[in-house]
């Protein structure tokens, strides 16, 4: 059944437009836009499986690597992708390595998933290694394995409050 549409007896009639006063516009009400929910990182840094980086790489977010870096890598979370080579230190507060990394990493969680090869010492508090995984070298665990970081070229450092 379709809504009745009559107009209510209690409204006044308007007459139609006056000369010179543009009648006035009637638009449905807009819906509000849905909720979109924004994280509160970012979107990743990505390093495509096709490019190689010669330096160091700095992010204050979330970097996948998929390509090549032969340097240095500082960030926050870092995917070090199947596909990837690193040839250099991994710094960050949390790291998960699928590819392959030649040097040491330095970071509060570092999960080696079953495709990872490192070759090199890891500093952590927390690490996980999955069946397959390849590590060569020295774990070593510290409350703040952050610390011991040397800061890289253009990075300003700012001391611990802990």
């Amino acid at each position: 059944m379709l809504p009745n549409f009559k107009k209510s007896e209690t409204e006044p009639v308007k007459s139609p437009a006056s000369p010179g006063v543009a009648p006035p516009s009637v638009q449905p009400p807009r819906p509000s836009p849905p909720n979109i929910r924004t994280s509160e990182r970012g979107a990743p840094s990505v390093i495509g499986p096709d490019l190689i980086i010669t330096g160091n790489l700095v992010s204050k977010g979330e970097m996948q690597i998929d390509g090549e870096v032969q340097g240095d890598i500082r960030g926050t979370n870092i995917i070090i992708g199947e596909r990837a080579r690193i040839t250099g230190t991994v710094i960050a507060e949390e790291t998960v390595i699928r590819g392959q990394v030649m040097g040491s990493v330095r970071s509060r969680r570092v999960m080696l998933q079953t495709s990872s090869r490192v070759e090199g010492d890891i500093y952590h508090q927390s690490l996980a290694i999955e069946q397959g995984a390849y590590f060569e070298g020295k774990s070593r665990r510290s409350d703040d394995p952050l610390a011991g970081a040397p800061a890289m070229a253009g990075e300003t450092t700012v001391p611990s409050s802990s």
